[in-house]
């Protein structure tokens, strides 16, 4: 997992509420262990990381047995921080579809509707530009001037994932400029 992509997993599921570093590293897991799984040594130096920075606090509390725990704690500046990633995505945010799957995770907890819709929006645009996995003569080239079935497997799928994504994009646009 990419660090960008563990800080913002990290901030939002403290955005959540205090977690210790295994429920973290379990709910990380949950997220995108299938795609992406992250170990001991990404999460903990970037939990290190956020603290240093100020994002996070982390403080002991008694365990089930008789060892003591870290509790992670989401502080102020980590809140905003969070805040301030999913109101103004990366660009890589926008078009890498993991990542903005990862942003879609916690993007409720952007608690203005416009905000959300304008992240949305910024999605649309992305894939309502022409593009394609390959290229000819510097345009796009479609899925009906591909000879090589597994390549034009790969864009006709692109297309159909693409619409559909679409589709929900502009519904769910309607719905949060809709909301009160």
């Amino acid at each position: 997992m990419a660090s960008g992509d563990l800080t913002l997993s990290i901030l939002g599921l403290l955005g959540e509420g205090p977690m210790h570093g295994y429920e973290l590293k379990a709910r990380i897991l949950e997220l995108s262990g299938h795609l992406r799984p992250v170990s001991d040594g990404a999460l903990y130096p970037a939990i290190t990381r956020l603290e240093k920075a100020g994002l996070v606090e982390r403080h002991e509390e008694e365990g089930a047995g008789a060892a003591r725990r870290q509790v992670l704690t989401l502080t102020e500046a980590g809140g905003t921080e969070l805040l301030r990633r999913l109101r103004e995505p990366a660009d890589l945010d926008i078009s890498d579809q993991t990542r903005f799957f990862g942003l879609l995770t916690f993007l409720s907890q952007l608690p203005d509707p416009a905000d959300q819709a304008r992240v949305l929006r910024r999605r649309l645009a992305f894939l309502e530009a022409p593009t394609s996995f390959f290229y000819r003569d510097g345009r796009p080239v479609r899925a009906e001037e591909v000879a090589d079935p597994f390549r034009r497997g790969m864009l006709l799928i692109a297309r159909a994932t693409g619409a559909a994504e679409r589709g929900w994009l502009e519904e769910a646009i309607a719905a949060l400029q809709a909301a009160p």
